[in-house]
């Protein structure tokens, strides 16, 4: 009886009606389940294609503006990412794609109820933005994370016409300031606002609009200032908005004409109001001296970004030995090992840490931050699961001992400076250290690997590294041997991101269809020919095969000739028709796309 419940359970689901399912279905929210869902049957299919309001899109060319309306009628939210996570690193070319022009141009039609747009490394033009504004009346989010082409007056017409605008969020982006005063477009009416990014913005905005805006928005939870906002400034904002949860601080210094001590009183009076504030950021030109203002709320901030503060040991020390709340740092290397230290002895709750480069491109070190620091908060802080780790030394016995300590970890991101530097005491490749990671850490979803490293490591990761989802390489390995251990051992793998490593055609072919179970694959600097790129074309037509190749024609070059970049992805809308010069996509019978010009109006045809 146990074993025909399910099938009996299942025709009585099959058995309600269109509208039923519909409302049962609306319930879930994970994509993963979703997609199950729409697998088991037709009605259930149907069911959820209709009441789908969220859509994820993991890479823009993988499916077609025309397909999504086609499969999702009545989408509010949609989530896209453009460009290739290697474009954060400058591996991507100028002018490449992930324009979101087309997207716009055919959602205006389709989803006029449309409330929400988050996008990551898109290209975004004027007249996108101005479209966003014109066509959602219900339009409430915009997430810009990492995006470009736009400027201010496309930002002035989101403030001007989105009247229910909840979320504004520039993330990283790269805008052309054209104006300052683009917030006063937003009309005396809007109230609605509870998140305003605008960290990214190089020049002054207009403060008297800001602090107006601010005023009148009770519900703001979330504001990041950008550099040009001083710290004297700071307490106008903050008495209007002491129900804030996070805050951007913009600069940290004040006007060379301010009397110090008057600014550290009104700022540190400030903050004492804000009694909901659990997360900071911001910091830049930071001054030891007005550190302390944030004192009447740094033991109860749960995160905390410092990633653009110079201050140093032992100011620094000083301020996060005492946030014992705290569950996500990110900190330049100035924190040192003995600042490191004393978050290992004192934030026993944090989660995520990321330590950044002050200087990358300085000869030597100029801070005392090795890998013992990274020891000591793997053995203090026992909730610990995300790293990103930027350093100039590493060790075997370290690694061994994070991962011991840390078997929690689920992202692991180390970050030797130079590369193919060794164990710096024995002169040994990592092999055994990173082995030790994806040995002992088994719920690994993402790592990034550096220093001297072979195909040791490579086994080690095909072979225990099951629930790997990205994994991001540079100048390791020794042959094709490398690639073959990752492609037929990480069965759960997605996104794969190779720099400078000898793999090249053979471990390629041969896993072929291992990239059908991919989102992507890039690789650049490697040995893959071009022959081999037109082989792959063949035997997986539905993969988009994308040369990227600077030098000129593929042709003008013997096929044996590595390309440049290569990038593979899943697509069920075939190649897209917006490739710039300097890219090739190979169809299945190994002929190149002639060029098209990727421009902003030429994408929307």
């Amino acid at each position: 009886m146990s074993t025909l419940a399910p099938h009996f359970s299942t025709i009585m689901v099959n058995s309600l009606p269109l509208e039923v399912l519909e409302q049962i279905f609306s319930d879930i929210t994970s994509d993963k389940d979703r997609n199950s869902i729409s697998l088991v049957c037709k009605s259930w299919y149907e069911a959820e294609r209709c009441c789908r309001k969220n859509v994820f899109i993991g890479n823009c060319y993988a499916v077609s503006p025309s397909i999504l309306i086609k499969r999702f009628p009545d989408i509010r939210s949609i989530n896209i990412k453009g460009k290739p996570h290697f474009a954060d690193f400058d591996l991507v070319p100028e002018g490449w794609g992930a324009f979101f022009y087309p997207w716009v141009i055919a959602m205006a039609k389709a989803y006029p109820f449309l409330e929400e747009i988050r996008l990551k490394r898109m290209v975004v033009c004027d007249e996108s933005l101005e479209l966003v504004a014109k066509a959602f009346k219900n339009f409430e989010v915009l997430v810009l994370q990492s995006c470009e082409g736009f400027t201010t007056d496309g930002l002035a017409a989101i403030a001007a016409n989105c009247r229910n605008l909840r979320e504004l969020d520039l993330g990283e982006s790269e805008v052309e300031d054209l104006s300052g005063h683009w917030l006063s477009h937003f009309p005396d009416s809007c109230t609605s606002l509870v998140s305003l990014n605008i960290a990214c913005l190089a020049s002054e905005v207009s403060f008297s609009a800001l602090e107006r805006l601010v005023a009148r928005s009770p519900h703001l939870r979330t504001l990041r200032l950008n550099r040009a906002v001083s710290i004297e400034k700071l307490p106008k904002l903050l008495r209007h908005a002491s129900q804030l949860v996070e805050f951007g601080t913009g600069s940290y210094s004040a006007d060379i004409q301010a009397d110090v001590s008057e600014v550290f009183v009104n700022v540190s009076q400030a903050f004492s109001g804000c009694n909901k504030l659990n997360g900071l950021s911001g910091f830049w030109e930071a001054v030891p001296a007005y550190f302390p203002t944030i004192y009447p709320v740094h033991s109860k901030l749960t995160s905390l970004n410092l990633s653009y503060a110079t201050v140093q040991i032992p100011d620094l020390g000083k301020l996060i030995s005492d946030c014992h709340n705290l569950q996500r740092l990110w900190v330049l290397d100035y924190v040192e090992d003995s600042g490191l230290e004393e978050i290992a002895n004192s934030c026993k709750e944090l989660q995520e840490l990321r330590v950044f480069p002050s200087d990358p491109f300085a000869p030597g070190p100029n801070v005392s931050l090795t890998e013992q620091g990274l020891v000591a908060v793997s053995a203090g802080c026992p909730k610990l699961q995300s790293v990103l780790y930027f350093c100039r030394q590493m060790t075997n016995a370290a690694l061994v001992s994070i991962a011991r300590n840390r078997p929690n970890m689920i992202r692991f991101r180390l970050c030797i400076i130079e590369p193919r530097t060794p164990d710096y005491l024995t002169l040994e490749p990592l092999d055994s250290g990173f082995g030790a990671i994806v040995q002992h850490c088994k719920e690994l979803r993402r790592l990034s690997l550096s220093g001297l490293l072979t195909d040791h490591v490579f086994e080690y990761i095909g072979a225990h590294a099951k629930k790997l989802e990205m994994l991001s390489l540079a100048f390791a390995g020794d042959s094709d041997l490398g690639l073959h251990y990752v492609l037929s051992g990480c069965e759960s793998l997605r996104k794969l991101e190779i720099r400078d490593c000898p793999f090249g055609d053979e471990a390629l072919l041969a896993n072929a269809a291992k990239l059908e179970t991919m989102r992507s694959l890039w690789m650049s600097n490697c040995s893959v020919s071009f022959e081999a790129c037109k082989l792959l074309a063949r035997k997986l037509p539905e993969l988009n095969v994308e040369v990227i190749d600077e030098r000129g024609h593929p042709d003008t070059r013997p096929e044996s000739c590595p390309v440049e970049k290569l990038y593979i992805y899943r697509t069920v809308s075939g190649r897209r028709f917006d490739t710039p010069g300097f890219v090739w996509i190979i169809d299945e019978d190994a002929a190149l796309i002639p060029y098209s010009n990727g421009n902003c109006s030429v994408a929307s045809a």
